[in-house]
C-alpha cells in the first residue's frame, strides 16, 4: 500500500474486487486481490512486473501462481490479455468495452484508444465468412510523445556537431 492511500481506500478497492470476483463465480483469495490490484495500478503489465507488484505485497507467492492467477483472471473475464507483435503479453483490468490499443514502436508503450465507432464491434467487417462478429481489435503504431522528443531531441544535437 502506498503511503498516500488510505486503509479506507484500500478497502474500498478491495471490496469492489471482490464483489466482481463474486459475480465471476470465483473465491476472493490474496493472490487474486493482489494480481488485480497489480494490474490495476499498471495497465498495459507485462506477468513480470505484476509477479514484481505481487511480490512486495504477498513475499512467499511462486511466479507460478501468479501466472495461473493472470490466466484464471483473464479467462473468467476479469483481465484482458493483450497479445501485439513482437511484444510479451500485457494485461488491463480494463474489460468488455471493446476498446482499441496505440503502441510505440520504439518503447513498446501501450495506450488505450476507444473504439471509432459506437458500441462492439465498432468496425463493420468487408465479410463475416458466416462468423457472428462481436468485438473487433485494432492495434494502432507510432511513436509516441516521450519517443518522439528523444528523437527530435537527438536529431537537434546531431545538426549541432555538424
Amino acid at each position: 500500500m502506498s503511503s498516500k492511500e488510505s486503509v479506507t481506500e484500500r478497502a474500498a478497492r478491495e471490496a469492489r474486487w471482490a464483489e466482481r470476483l463474486h459475480d465471476h463465480g470465483r473465491r476472493v483469495t490474496r493472490q487474486r486481490l493482489a494480481v488485480l490490484d497489480a494490474v490495476e495500478h499498471a495497465p498495459h503489465a507485462v506477468a513480470e512486473d505484476v509477479v514484481s507488484a505481487v511480490r512486495a505485497e504477498l513475499p512467499g507467492i511462486t511466479v507460478q501462481s501468479v501466472y495461473v492467477v493472470l490466466s484464471d483472471l483473464t479467462d473468467s473475464g476479469l483481465l484482458r490479455r493483450i497479445e501485439v507483435p513482437r511484444n510479451p503479453a500485457r494485461y488491463e483490468t480494463r474489460v468488455g468495452d471493446n476498446h482499441h490499443h496505440m503502441v510505440c514502436r520504439s518503447c513498446g508503450r501501450i495506450d488505450d484508444v476507444d473504439c471509432a465507432v459506437g458500441a462492439a464491434p465498432c468496425l463493420t467487417a468487408a465479410g463475416d465468412h458466416g462468423f457472428t462478429i462481436d468485438e473487433a481489435e485494432v492495434t494502432y503504431w507510432g511513436t509516441c510523445p516521450d519517443c518522439t522528443d528523444q528523437k527530435d531531441l537527438h536529431i537537434g544535437r546531431s545538426n549541432k556537431e555538424r
